[in-house]
């Protein structure tokens, strides 16, 4: 394994080591915040609606991309003459 790749390796799991250690922590901490886990129970519909709202937005909007690619549209807004 070249040496560029090895340290690329050893600071992506070192960063997702940090990131775990710290979700780990943030729903540690915020189970004793107010009724904890009892009180996320009322909250669950809004926050999945809330995810698959976010989710099928940015899947419009990569299809949008693609479907203006595809068709050629994005040729038309100028750049350099072939």
């Amino acid at each position: 394994m070249r040496k560029r790749t090895a340290i690329g390796a050893i600071l992506t799991f070192a960063a997702l080591a940090v990131c775990a250690i710290y979700f780990g922590w943030a729903i540690h901490f915020a189970s004793g915040i107010g009724l904890g886990w009892r009180g996320l129970g009322s909250a669950w519909p809004y926050l999945v609606a809330g995810v698959l709202t976010v989710g099928c937005v940015l899947a419009a909007f990569v299809w949008l991309a693609f479907f203006s690619e595809r068709r050629g549209y994005d040729d038309r807004a100028g750049g350099s003459e072939p």
